[in-house]
């Protein structure tokens, strides 16, 4: 626990037995309840690891997409009862060391929202990030904070932290079931008017690390796009997204 609050981390897996217990092992357990692994249908062995390594794990039948993962892993995660939640990955991609900073932060009550950035203090291209998506991720960042009028460094990390507000809150069912729902879900706090954070974070790129080709970082980029179009059209009135439309909870 943390300021009496109790730490929740959930890890969307999929196909993540190389990296699990590498990343479990990481996990600041001092500080840290309960871990919450859901299973997208995985073809490999990463629930069994899950089981046999005491984290509290669920499964889906089928491969249900990233963005389902995670409203799985969410709605357990609130369900039984955190106060915040961390997500992260567990490809062993980010320093699951920096659970404790981030859940800290929301502690704090300065921030509802944090996320673990891989562009502050430069450590995407030496951590391996490829030229390619640190220019998308760039060129996205810019655009969605002229879009959404915030002023973060990186949108698309896999490392978040949320208060249990936020996730009773926000409307999550309104979000895509694939990689686009986590711009769609920081796209519906900032509507809200949550408080966003950040905290430099070191990652790693290496041949086990989860990453989507080419063709499906097109796709995403261009939800991305959309889904900030769509806020700033909104907030202009000129178009009403479902993703914001009412009635829509506010902060």
């Amino acid at each position: 626990m943390l300021a009496g609050k109790r730490v929740t981390v959930i890890l969307p897996a999929y196909n993540a037995a190389k990296t699990l217990e590498r990343t479990y092992a990481e996990i600041p357990h001092d500080i840290v309840d309960e871990v919450i692994l859901t299973d997208d249908a995985s073809r490999d062995e990463t629930a069994a690891l899950s089981e046999r390594l005491g984290i509290h794990t669920l499964r889906h039948d089928v491969n249900k997409g990233y963005g389902a993962n995670q409203k799985t892993c969410y709605a357990e995660a609130v369900a039984r009862g955190a106060d915040i939640v961390v997500m992260l990955h567990p490809d062993y991609q980010y320093s699951p060391k920096l659970v404790a900073a981030m859940a800290s932060m929301v502690a704090s009550g300065h921030y509802d929202v944090v996320f673990g950035s891989r562009i502050l203090g430069n450590g995407a291209l030496s951590g391996g990030m490829p030229l390619y998506k640190y220019i998308a991720n760039r060129f996205l960042t810019v655009t969605e904070n002229l879009l959404l009028g915030l002023n973060l460094s990186e949108y698309h990390t896999g490392y978040r932290a949320w208060s249990r507000k936020v996730l009773e809150t926000l409307p999550l069912d309104r979000c895509s079931d694939d990689f686009v729902f986590d711009n769609q879900m920081i796209a519906q706090a900032a509507y809200a008017g949550f408080a966003i954070g950040e905290i430099s974070c070191p990652t790693r790129y290496f041949d086990e690390a989860s990453s989507i080709n080419f063709r499906r970082s097109v796709t995403y980029g261009l939800g991305v796009l959309e889904t900030a179009l769509d806020y700033r059209l909104t907030r202009w009135g000129f178009k009403q997204s479902p993703l914001y439309a009412a009635p829509f909870p506010k902060a």
